[in-house]
């Protein structure tokens, strides 16, 4: 069973956009579509939501702020996360979360890793999609697991390693 992404962004084309849901696609299950709010900021911005919310004062690639606490590999129930339904155009779907990047970083580290703008703003995208998701890289085993499971989202995107 395939879950229905939808990402929520002025940042992207539409085929962007459905490049990454579908991308995104087998990462989960759900018993509704889950929806991802993408916002690309400046430097500036993201050093500002760095201190302010993690207390932390200097510039970062990508925060992530998931609206639920979900545990990967398991099924997402929206009876669950009620807090997260949202009924838009008379069709119910799950707020997983905000995914916000910065865009001078994604640029800088993509020239610093040897490979594509794309390849690194889809690489944080995914990244914090499966923060929202509930994945997390704290333990090295938990690190193994959303390593994989973010390469296998992006070779989905034609996006894989040397890309």
């Amino acid at each position: 069973m395939m879950t229905e992404f939808q990402i929520d962004s002025d940042a992207l084309s539409p085929e962007e956009r459905v490049s990454l849901q579908n991308a995104l696609s087998g990462a989960c299950i759900a018993d509704m579509p889950l929806v991802l709010e993408l916002l690309f900021v400046s430097a500036e911005e993201i050093r500002d939501l760095n201190r302010r919310e993690r207390g932390v004062d200097k510039v970062t690639d990508v925060l992530s702020f998931p609206a639920a606490e979900l545990v990967p590999g398991e099924e997402i129930v929206s009876d669950e996360h009620g807090e997260c339904v949202e009924t838009v155009d008379g069709a119910d779907r799950m707020y997983l979360g905000s995914v916000v990047i910065c865009e001078q970083r994604a640029r800088e580290q993509a020239e610093e890793y040897g490979h594509s703008y794309e390849r690194e703003l889809f690489y944080l995208a995914v990244h914090g999609a499966l923060h929202c998701l509930g994945y997390d890289h704290e333990r090295e085993e938990d690190k193994r697991l959303m390593r994989a499971k973010e390469e296998e989202i992006m070779e989905k995107m034609d996006l894989g390693r040397g890309a």
